[in-house]
């Protein structure tokens, strides 16, 4: 009995302060997304997914006009052709409907890397200014706040206003 009451004070002894611990950590919060979306560096990488965006637009545009075109006068002759130069045509249609295919999928897959590329660092660079506005601050744990993360109620510190200090905007 000596032994049981001597262990269970030994417990309580070294779990209070691990209680009181956990009870003074300070936590902070952040929308990370809105947050990333307000960068100056991300406004301008938009621009430039954008134009790249665009550019890959016209071309599809372009071609499908083209193959629009070359559709229109094959119906047109399609009467006039010989069974081998229809299905030469025909196979020429269908090649370049299945160019048109690849080069979206192509430019969807460029764009999305485009993408990460450009952004991927400024992600980065916003971790770290997070990262060392919580320290100078004595926070221990910074959530994310974007809708959809997880955390419904943020009643803690907002930093945002530090962050995008000392990120310069």
């Amino acid at each position: 009995m000596k032994n049981l009451k001597s262990l269970l004070l030994a417990t309580l002894m070294f779990a209070l302060p691990l209680t009181t611990t956990f009870a003074q950590s300070k936590v902070s919060h952040i929308d990370l997304s809105k947050l990333i979306s307000e960068m100056p560096e991300v406004i301008a990488a938009n621009k430039q997914i954008k134009a790249l965006e665009e550019t890959y637009s016209n071309e599809i545009e372009n071609t499908i006009k083209e193959f629009q075109s070359k559709y229109k006068e094959y119906e047109a002759q399609a009467s006039t052709l010989s069974p081998v130069t229809q299905q030469a045509r025909a196979a020429e249609l269908q090649s370049m409907q299945q160019n048109i295919q690849t080069f979206q999928e192509t430019a969807s897959q460029d764009l999305q890397k485009k993408r990460a590329e450009l952004l991927r660092p400024l992600y980065e660079k916003a971790v770290a200014a997070i990262d060392k506005i919580s320290k100078s601050l004595g926070f221990d744990y910074v959530l994310d706040t974007t809708q959809g993360l997880g955390v419904l109620v943020s009643n803690g510190t907002d930093i945002s206003a530090e962050v995008k200090v000392e990120l310069g905007f």
